[in-house]
């Protein structure tokens, strides 16, 4: 009789990565119909990259802590000062928790990647538009995006957290 030895770390790594693709595939879905990206889908995003990456590394996963107290940190630093400077929400705290989920689950290291290929995908997609909604983009179907893709890549090409 034949037993099939798979590997622990390949079967997390792919469990992971299709309830990555779920969430963030609803979360898009939910900031394009309705401009939220809510708690009870980016929260547990990004306790999830915290475990994952504590498994992997078989101790603290010190960039992936950085990344996500980062990721939030920054956004919620740039919502903050964009609402003293105009008086309106131009990113919420959404957003944010999405970024942080991201630098939870890639690192501090792919952040700054991760938000400019977010940041070029969306602005291309509004000036490729003639939608009247084009002033008001919603970020976070892009940052979905940019964090699958970036995760993607980091599976295919090396897990190097």
């Amino acid at each position: 009789m034949a037993y099939a030895v798979i590997d622990h770390r390949l079967f997390l790594i792919v469990a992971a990565s299709a309830f990555l693709a779920v969430g963030l595939l609803r979360l898009a879905l939910i900031d394009h119909q309705t401009g939220r990206l809510p708690d009870r889908w980016t929260l547990p995003l990004i306790v999830a990259g915290l475990l994952i990456n504590t498994v992997i590394v078989g101790g603290i996963p010190t960039a992936a802590v950085w990344g996500a107290l980062l990721g939030y940190g920054a956004f919620w630093a740039i919502g903050t000062a964009f609402y003293h400077l105009r008086g309106t929400e131009g990113l919420g705290l959404g957003d944010a928790k999405l970024f942080a989920a991201s630098g939870a689950w890639l690192g501090v290291w792919m952040l700054p990647s991760m938000l400019l290929v977010a940041a070029l995908t969306g602005l291309f997609v509004a000036v490729c538009s003639n939608s009247p909604r084009a002033k008001e983009i919603r970020f976070g179907p892009y940052l979905a995006a940019s964090f699958l893709l970036h995760w993607m890549a980091l599976i295919c090409y090396g897990m190097e957290f």
